[in-house]
């Protein structure tokens, strides 16, 4: 099998369930989709991908949400909170700023756990339940372990989640532990809990919903469709380039596969795809480290560190997948550290776009790439951030600065709030002024996250 962005589509296998099976990315070799169940090869034990035997185009797509592009998808419909339509939004200062012809942040934190896993838990909760398996499992920095919860909550499902002790954000340990999962923490990274899970796969304990299972990718690849279709229709064209944070690396995987299904069809000419440029952290940056190199493998780094938990990933699974993406649409790879990344998720912030450190991973290459002069002023781009602020609400209070205790009366309260920088205009402007202070993360948060917080450690205190 192909993986260039302009292979030609492939018959229909026997193997095939009412047009879908599953492919080799190495071999070729085909499998039924639902008869067994299939994570790599069975012959090479490469990656797999799922086929169609009809490519997409945008004619196919109707309703709303991940569901509306059925026509590219296993299913009509499946197990579903919905999630999907998530915004686009235009930040014409950022743009200024940064210096680049178009600017818009596709917020995948807008899902119902507050993360892109969602549109991947959607279709590979429905597959789980075409399969009759009983427990649904994955390692997670956190965001995969709150999907597969309440995905499995919502399909009446049991679900165990691995988790690298001491190493996930305490927003995501209580959504998944409310949703109703059985959590472990393992001594170790996520690449050693990935590991257990897939022995456990393996030994049929557990049903894999890691993005090594090929149908968690097919909801995430609607990612591509969105932004296509949104930026389409508000701007007459599509982008030129779409800069992403990677962990895993299967939102790169996805949204080729999306592009390469629509250039197979027709739908999208090949000279319209966009460029894909993944960002890394520093400490984490395998996927950096083999583009940079002009590698086709990605060599493992078993020591990974960064403050962005959601992409401390030191052995990315989907690589041979995602690579091609960035190689056959021109694009590139970049690391940025954790300062740049906690400068990026600050300017989010005061542009009212709420994410978790490593969402802003995006918007951070960026800024690097376009300093550098890799990417040009002439460009549109869209930047993925992939979770919520309210994911992370450690860090976020860690730099929020603590409630200014104020009288109980009203001429001091004026006072006070109209004193110098403690005006609002003015501590905005401070915060602005402290773009560049890596000491910090965002301090513009709302209500809500205290709330989510505070109950989170009322949950979980020793003392209560």
């Amino acid at each position: 099998m192909s993986l260039e962005l302009s292979a030609p589509p492939q018959s229909e296998p026997a193997c095939a369930d009412d047009g879908v099976w599953l492919e080799c990315i190495d071999c070729g070799e085909q499998f039924a989709p639902f008869e067994e169940i299939h994570y790599t090869c069975a012959d090479c034990d490469s990656l797999l991908e799922v086929r169609y035997a009809d490519a997409p185009t945008f004619e196919d797509f109707e309703g709303s949400g991940v569901w509306r592009y059925n026509a590219a998808l296993p299913f009509e419909e499946g197990v579903t909170l919905p999630e999907g339509d998530t915004p686009l939004h235009e930040v014409p200062r950022l743009r200024e700023e940064i210096g680049v012809d178009s600017l818009r942040i596709k917020h995948e934190g807008m899902n119902p756990t507050g993360a892109f896993k969602d549109r991947g838990m959607t279709v590979g909760v429905a597959v789980a339940k075409e399969l009759g398996v009983g427990r649904l499992a994955c390692a997670s920095t956190g965001n995969t372990s709150a999907a597969l919860a309440a995905y499995g909550a919502r399909g009446d499902m049991e679900t165990l989640v691995l988790l690298p002790k001491g190493k996930v954000a305490a927003g995501k340990i209580a959504q998944a532990s409310l949703h109703g999962a059985r959590i472990l923490e393992v001594d170790g990274n996520f690449d050693s809990c990935l590991d257990i899970v897939q022995e456990l796969a393996g030994l049929g304990e557990v049903y894999l919903l890691n993005s090594l299972n090929p149908f968690r990718l097919e909801g995430q690849k609607t990612i591509g469709f969105e932004i296509l279709e949104e930026h389409y229709q508000d701007y007459g064209e599509y982008p030129d380039r779409i800069v992403l944070p990677v962990g895993n690396a299967g939102n790169t995987a996805a949204l080729y596969k999306a592009f390469r299904e629509l250039v197979a069809s027709g739908a999208l000419d090949e000279s319209e795809v966009p460029t894909l440029t993944g960002v890394q952290a520093e400490g984490a940056a395998p996927m950096v480290d083999a583009v940079q190199n002009g590698r086709d493998e990605v060599e493992r780094w078993d020591d990974v560190e960064t403050r962005a938990t959601a992409i401390r990933i030191g052995n990315p699974v989907n690589a041979p997948k995602a690579l091609p993406g960035i190689y056959n649409t021109g694009g590139t790879a970049v690391a940025v550290s954790d300062d740049e990344i906690t400068d990026a998720q600050r300017q989010l912030a005061g542009a009212g776009i709420g994410v978790e450190p490593a969402s802003a991973a995006s918007l951070a290459g960026l800024r690097k790439l376009r300093a550098s002069g890799e990417i040009g002023a002439d460009e549109s781009v869209v930047c993925l951030t992939t979770g919520h602020l309210l994911k992370d609400p450690d860090a976020a209070f860690e730099a929020g600065g603590d409630p200014e205790p104020v009288p109980n009366d009203t001429d001091a309260v004026l006072e006070h709030i109209n004193d110098g920088n403690d005006t609002m205009a003015g501590r905005l402007a401070q915060q602005l002024s402290k773009v560049a202070d890596s000491s910090a993360l965002p301090a513009i948060v709302g209500g809500g996250l205290g709330l989510a917080y505070l109950g989170y450690r009322a949950l979980r205190s020793d003392d209560n």
